[in-house]
């Protein structure tokens, strides 16, 4: 599509070109210097970019470029729509879109789950022209009548792989088919785009697409220094965080972890370590996680506990360190857990604790990343654990000795299966539901 050095040579609109140099961009990264011309042009887009590569400004931009500089098809739906797959992600969105419609006519609205859907539905009667929403809440809107899309020049997906998991694709089915018409645009964004739906969704959503592909999620982030610690046991990972906590140089830190009881006692656990750490569940009310994240932001906590809640998406430049006390189960979410720390040009470490539990997850995000991983040793605190060895598959039976048969013998054995074939008899499996015999599992001794 061309070299761009700076924003200008784009011929965005002054308005959005004094938001841009307000917020302190003076150059377009990679992934913007691809779709931006793309979109502008009035091609569909599917983007497949690491995490931090500044995606969201790809397709804000050339999208208020339209909003600003065309006509709408219906002068009472929406123009453009934006998907998320969570409302935190939703709400970043949101937060950045408001910075590039101050000073225009565009108006804008926030439609996510778990706020009042009465007051959302006010706010959709006054006809804003982006919507910014989760795709739950936006199709209850829809089936409900208080937005119509029948004249939608631009569907965003943003995080598109993140929203199949979630089992979003009916959703985005019955949102498509509301929509679908020949003038919209629909671009597609992700930081990874390697799964199998993606393509299915990609065939009935989009036309003809530009694809861009930078970075792509199995690809090393050169500002992340990926680390990877063997653990033996609760009380060996807590060890392995104080020892961060009081030897790294901690700005600040997102600490992921696979339930939201330890989310809430590794905070207290930081706190007593003399950090302002906080637990980030879905235990907390839709406002409470807003002021979790608010706070956070603005630098009123060091430390960020959490489950895959704030894996995707948001924008915390302050970010230095991101310890996986327990693995992801997917291992796509590993890639967007360390995604959290290198944003924007900076150097970010990420440091992920392996124990029994966690080796299938490893191992999974090994064949993700299509390289082994290297792991590193905390003095004073070597694990015994160091991995779980496969048990060796069962040698072939040993055959028997040929021998001779007679004919007297063969027939004596053909008489005895005979009888043996008249005697019903029953055989019962103790195993799984299949009728397939107990797994033998190694035992593993304790440490």
């Amino acid at each position: 599509m061309g070299f761009i050095l700076v924003f200008q040579d784009l011929r965005l609109d002054p308005r959005l070109l004094r938001s841009v140099q307000h917020l302190g961009f003076a150059k377009p990264t990679d992934i913007q210097q691809e779709a931006i011309p793309a979109v502008l042009v009035g091609r569909d887009l599917i983007v497949s970019s690491k995490t931090g590569s500044g995606k969201t400004l790809a397709y804000l931009l050339p999208m208020m470029q339209r909003l600003l500089k065309s006509r709408p098809l219906s002068k009472q739906d929406a123009r453009a729509l934006i998907l998320a797959p969570t409302r935190e992600l939703a709400k970043q969105v949101y937060a950045q879109l408001r910075l590039f419609i101050a000073n225009t006519p565009v108006t804008a609205a926030l439609i996510v789950g778990g706020e009042n859907f009465n007051d959302q539905e006010r706010l959709l009667k006054r006809q804003p022209n982006v919507i910014v929403a989760t795709p739950g809440r936006f199709l209850d809107h829809l089936e409900h009548k208080s937005v119509f899309i029948q004249g939608l020049e631009l569907l965003i997906l943003d995080e598109a792989d993140r929203m199949l998991d979630l089992g979003f694709m009916p959703q985005l089915n019955a949102i498509n088919k509301a929509a679908d018409h020949r003038l919209r645009q629909t671009l597609m964004f992700s930081a990874t785009l390697d799964h199998a739906e993606v393509d299915e969704l990609t065939l009935s959503l989009l036309k003809n697409p530009f694809r861009v592909a930078l970075g792509s999620g199995h690809e090393q982030h050169s500002d992340i220094q990926q680390q990877f610690v063997f653990a033996d046991h609760l009380t060996h990972k807590e060890a392995l965080l104080q020892h961060m906590l009081q030897h790294e140089p901690v700005k600040q830190l997102i600490i992921f972890t696979a339930t939201r009881d330890d989310a809430e006692r590794l905070a207290v656990f930081c706190n007593e370590q003399g950090f302002s750490a906080m637990g980030l569940s879905a235990r907390l009310t839709q406002g409470q996680r807003n002021a979790v994240m608010q706070q956070f932001a603005a630098g009123k906590y060091q430390v960020l506990v959490t489950t895959d809640l704030a894996s995707r998406g948001l924008d915390l430049l302050q970010v230095s360190h991101v310890l996986n006390f327990d693995l992801p189960k997917h291992a796509e979410e590993y890639v967007h857990r360390i995604g959290r720390t290198g944003r924007a040009g900076a150097k970010g470490v990420a440091m992920s604790l392996v124990g029994p539990k966690d080796w299938l997850a490893l191992q999974k995000i090994e064949a993700f990343l299509r390289r082994p991983v290297e792991f590193s040793v905390i003095p004073g605190l070597e694990a015994r654990f160091s991995g779980i060895v496969p048990a060796p598959a069962k040698t072939a039976a040993k055959t028997t000795k040929a021998t001779a048969t007679t004919g007297t013998a063969a027939k004596k054995r053909a008489n005895t299966a005979a009888k043996t074939a008249k005697v019903a008899t029953k055989t019962f499996f103790e195993g799984g539901d299949d009728g397939t015999a107990p797994v033998r599992r190694k035992k593993i001794d304790p440490v």
